[in-house]
């Protein structure tokens, strides 16, 4: 079960430390987990500890729910049953969370092996404070760019949808380069028909040149 060090907090002070990130610790050492989320729910961070990657995998299978923000992990590599190397590979195809790996006794093929799979940093420790929030805040920053990118994905698939068959289909043609001639002909209608589809489509979608367009080609274009 997950615990997190926010006594009393009200839902706003909550949703402000979410909104700044939120950390999964996970730690078989209980001492290690209430030490950093002590330090991280003291920087702002909102902190959710495990003492075993399978309780974590476990949360994640029974979907509990979390405020929206961005979010990362920080695990310890040597654990019981499932270590944070085990744990990476078995969350890889299902989350796209930033990961921060922390070890004391790791080698150098563990720290290879970590970022073969995509870790953000390596922490070893002992380390200190600072170097602790410098790594979670590179990780959250990570997560928040990623999720402000698929926010951005959700809302032109939606804008997609309210395109007609035939603005679609010159979206596709102008994504793949196609001039409005070219597109003209190959559909057997008028240039200036062309354009007004064009146009339409591109008030549909949010932009306002072409360029702009073409920097969303390849949502188009899937």
């Amino acid at each position: 079960m997950a615990q997190q060090y926010i006594p009393g907090y009200s839902e706003e002070k909550l949703q402000r430390r979410h909104v700044q990130g939120r950390v999964v610790v996970i730690d078989d050492d209980p001492d290690v987990l209430a030490a950093l989320a002590a330090v991280l729910e003291h920087s702002g961070y909102a902190c959710e500890t495990y003492q075993s990657a399978l309780a974590y995998l476990h949360a994640l299978s029974s979907n509990h729910s979390c405020l929206p923000g961005p979010v990362c992990i920080l695990c310890d590599v040597k654990m019981p049953e499932i270590d944070g190397l085990a744990l990476q590979r078995l969350i890889a195809t299902r989350i796209d969370i930033p990961l921060l790996m922390m070890s004391g006794s790791s080698n150098a093929k563990d720290v290879v092996e970590a970022f073969r799979y995509g870790i953000v940093d390596f922490l070893i420790k002992p380390f200190d404070n600072d170097d602790l929030l410098a790594a979670v805040a590179k990780a959250i920053n990570i997560s928040a760019e990623r999720q402000a990118r698929q926010q951005a994905n959700v809302e032109l698939l939606r804008r997609m949808a309210t395109l007609t068959k035939r603005e679609s289909e010159v979206a596709r043609r102008v994504a793949a380069g196609q001039i409005s001639r070219v597109i003209a002909a190959d559909l057997g209608i008028g240039l200036r028909t062309v354009k007004l589809y064009r146009q339409r489509m591109m008030e549909k979608l949010g932009v306002e040149t072409v360029e702009e367009f073409l920097r969303i080609a390849d949502v188009i274009t899937r």
